[in-house]
């Protein structure tokens, strides 16, 4: 294959990376978690075999620019994205330690006659 096609299915694969992460910011927009994972998992292989074909090729300059400016657009939604599960998982977390909290309290006061209350810290 020359270099030209080559250049251009690896833009392709890029390209479809892109469009990958699109998805995947519509799903965790959507809460869609479990299909996002699997998504994220079959973008694996399209990865190496860019990373493998990028080592391979020899780019002319305005090649390596119109790669450089559509892996900035990837990087982008990658990192979106990955702020997006970050703020989400502060959130649970948040909500967790909340409910902890309640079911201790909860705890605290549900004792049957024979039994006697337990102190418990608040503050925690």
């Amino acid at each position: 294959m020359q270099d030209k096609e080559q250049f251009e299915l690896l833009m392709l694969q890029y390209n479809q990376l892109k469009n990958g992460a699109l998805e995947i910011q519509k799903m965790i927009a959507n809460e869609d978690f479990e299909n996002a994972m699997t998504m994220v998992k079959s973008r694996e292989a399209i990865f190496l075999n860019c990373k493998c074909m990028r080592n391979y090729l020899e780019l002319k300059p305005d090649q390596e620019e119109a790669l450089n400016k559509l892996l900035d657009e990837l990087r982008d939604l990658e990192m979106t994205n990955i702020k997006k599960l970050s703020e989400g998982m502060d959130e649970v977390l948040q909500e967790l330690k909340i409910s902890h909290k309640t079911e201790k309290i909860q705890q605290a006061y549900d004792f049957q006659e024979l039994q006697t209350g337990n102190i418990i810290n608040v503050s925690e």
